[in-house]
């Protein structure tokens, strides 16, 4: 089925389009949640939740953009609405980091372990920023927070997944 199709058979109430969209983005979608969340049970919760509200808001969709980037911007806020009451952020200015390099030693299973390390704040605007692609006007806006914000939190973050994959890297040299 089309996209375009499958949108509006979802919007008819079609259990088998429903169905459909909700098997071809799932695996997507619970992936981005479970980064942000950093659980599984909060990840699985949030995508049940965001599921219904693509379902809901369906008749908004206006083929602007694709649907799975239109889906995946639902996701991430449904991941930062259940997580927003467990983080505080300190608002404090500053500068862009520099990038972060690694030696050829680790892997991509090391690196989400570490990401998962971080708390909730730095490992969301690391995220959002670095693997979603946001600007950190876009990461404050969605986050309620500002910009220097979302760039100290994204500093802090990169520096401390340094420290962690140092250690980690470490161990298993």
């Amino acid at each position: 089925m089309q996209e375009q199709q499958l949108v509006e058979q979802c919007r008819k109430g079609n259990i088998v389009a429903q169905k459909q969209l909700f098997m071809q983005y799932k695996d997507a979608m619970f992936t981005t949640l479970f980064r942000i969340t950093g659980n599984k049970q909060d990840a699985e919760d949030a995508l049940q939740e965001g599921f219904i509200k693509v379902y809901h808001a369906l008749e908004s969709f206006r083929s602007e953009s694709s649907l799975g980037a239109w889906m995946k911007t639902i996701f991430i806020r449904t991941g930062l609405e259940r997580i927003r009451r467990q983080i505080h952020f300190l608002d404090i200015e500053a500068a862009d980091s520099e990038p972060v390099w690694f030696d050829d030693t680790l892997t991509g299973e090391m690196l989400e372990k570490a990401i998962l390390k971080l708390d909730e704040g730095y490992r969301t605007v690391l995220l959002l920023i670095e693997v979603e692609g946001y600007k950190h006007r876009e990461v404050a806006e969605l986050m309620g927070i500002s910009e220097g914000t979302s760039k100290s939190q994204l500093a802090r973050a990169k520096t401390k997944l340094k420290t962690i994959l140092g250690k980690n890297i470490e161990h298993n040299a």
